[in-house]
Parts: C-alpha cells; structure tokens; sequence
C-alpha cells in the first residue's frame, strides 16, 4: 500500500506519493505551508481519476481537467503531470526511457493514492 510523505523544505513544504515498496511515484511542488501542502494531497486523491491526454502522439485528442497529461521532456523521456479542475500541476513523475513506464506511473497513482495515508 501506498503512502504520502510531506517533507519540510527550506523554503516550505511538498509531498512525495511513494509505492509500498517505497519508490516514489509522484512529488509535489513546494507549498508554503504545511496545511497548503495537505490541500494538495487531498487535490491529488479527489482528482487521480481522472483521463490520460498523451501529449507525444501527432493528434493529441486533448481531455478536460482534471487530467493526466503524458509528455516528453528536454532530456527525451516521458513524464506524467496531474492537473487538477483548475489547470494548477498538483504532482509530477519521474522521467521515464518508455512509454509503457510512464503509464505504469499513472496507473500507480491511480491505484495508491485515494487511501494512501499521510505520513510526515
């Protein structure tokens, strides 16, 4: 089982989602404040849901937020972004070298996150 890691910054607070084997399968931006960054977790459980836009095809069938969003980054991996209703990044993945690890990311989040308990 999953869990939510909030971790103090110097300049705040973010999250990590990690796996049950402790990987982390998600993180957060920083936040200014401890209750923002809980905020921002509940953004995450209430909006995992959500549809795949896969930016990295030719004609991207674009989806309503919230929503997960599949790109390629500077270095030429894949990563996933999740949206919430309105438009704000509520967490980001890792890089991955295939396609296929990056849905496994999503598909992570989706399964871990609505009952991942929060640790800080």
């Amino acid at each position: 089982m999953g869990k939510f890691v909030i971790k103090k910054t110097s300049t705040g607070f973010k999250f990590d989602l990690k796996a049950g084997n402790g990987e982390i399968i998600a993180t957060s931006e920083v936040y200014s404040t401890e209750a923002a960054c809980k905020n921002g977790i509940e953004s995450v459980r209430k909006n995992c849901v959500s549809d795949i836009e896969d930016q990295t095809v030719e004609k991207i069938e674009e989806k309503k937020n919230p929503k997960f969003e599949i790109y390629l980054d500077k270095a030429g991996e894949y990563r996933f972004r999740l949206k919430a209703k309105n438009g704000e990044i509520i967490a980001t993945g890792e890089g991955y070298k295939a396609k296929s690890g990056c849905q496994n990311g999503i598909e992570s989040v989706k399964k871990n996150a609505p009952d991942a308990p929060v640790e800080e």
